[in-house]
């Protein structure tokens, strides 16, 4: 799987230059963003600009990927979803679970306000 990483100073931009996502991938993603939640800089912006078709099995995984950030108390955005894209994750039921934006810049706001809520809220999860 070919990515591109660009760190800012609270979060990865990890934007995934393939245009299908399928289920044989779901290990390769696995490998690419999990290791982040053991890091210093733990909060990740999925860039899927350039993804146009994904399955189920790989929308599913993109969830429990987000879900394992919030549980290790760290940030995951997503961003820049063709319109198909979205299609497809409300046909699999995770569109309303995933934490989706627009742009990227939008991504960044939501990753710097979580921060700030972890901080005010002494570490407690909100999600």
């Amino acid at each position: 799987m070919q990515v591109k990483i660009d760190t800012r100073e609270k979060f990865h931009v990890i934007t995934l230059i393939e245009p299908i996502l399928a289920a044989n991938m779901t290990a390769a993603l696995d490998e690419c963003l999990l290791p982040f939640v053991e890091k210093d800089i733990r909060n990740v912006v999925l860039n899927m600009q350039d993804i146009k078709d994904l399955d189920n099995a790989a929308a599913t995984r993109i969830l429990d990927i987000q879900q394992h950030f919030y549980d290790q108390q760290s940030s995951f955005v997503i961003c820049n979803l063709q319109p198909d894209v979205i299609a497809i994750l409300d046909n699999a039921g995770v569109l309303d679970a995933l934490n989706i934006t627009p742009t990227e810049s939008e991504a960044w706001d939501i990753v710097q306000m979580e921060e700030i809520e972890r901080e005010l809220m002494g570490g407690d999860s909100f999600n």
